[in-house]
């Protein structure tokens, strides 16, 4: 069910967006602009913006439980990891250390991320994670079988990050008021 409206709210957005520019002054568009703009201009409103309107879409949605605050802090914690954490690689045997490191809001967000992904991706793909806060943040130890270590080199620490088709399920969860690392 929750895939289908997903699915849904993916498929209603350019027609939003076009019922949406069907008032604009087109006129006031750049001249020669023959091309209509569908993306929002940020990551994170984008994302709220297509959880929004597949709740709106379905009438089974318990708004009491709706928590689009906290998944906007999750989408910030994203980006303040992927912007600003340090990050120093090391070498272990059979994969990765990664230290994750940043200071005030962005230590908070570095563990929060990271002991959350490890979590989740744990034992994914014979993948195995290892995820310690740090005083600066958090370490990720990533160990693989032999023929995925180049991959695993090859991702670094963001690239694991990335990897698992994991976040819209775990942004519907958390905007929905549900348990996302469940």
């Amino acid at each position: 069910m929750r895939h289908a409206l997903i699915l849904a709210a993916l498929i209603a957005t350019p027609v939003f967006a076009q019922e949406h520019t069907a008032n604009m002054d087109h006129n006031a568009l750049s001249a020669g602009m023959s091309v209509e703009i569908t993306q929002p201009g940020q990551s994170a409103f984008a994302a709220i913006e297509e959880i929004v309107a597949a709740l709106a879409a379905d009438p089974m949605t318990n708004w009491r439980q709706v928590d689009i605050p906290a998944l906007r802090e999750h989408l910030r914690d994203m980006d303040l990891v992927f912007t600003n954490a340090e990050v120093v690689t090391e070498t272990v045997p059979g994969g990765q250390r990664f230290t994750v490191t940043g200071a005030g809001r962005l230590r908070e967000a570095i563990r929060d991320m990271v002991l959350a992904h490890a979590g989740v991706m744990g034992g994914v793909d014979g993948w195995h994670y290892l995820a310690e806060t740090h005083p600066s943040g958090a370490v990720l130890t990533v160990t693989t079988q032999p023929l995925d270590a180049a991959m695993l080199t090859g991702l670094g620490f963001f690239g694991v990050m990335a990897n698992g088709v994991h976040h819209q399920d775990h942004h519907w969860s958390m905007a929905t008021g549900g348990d996302p690392h469940n």
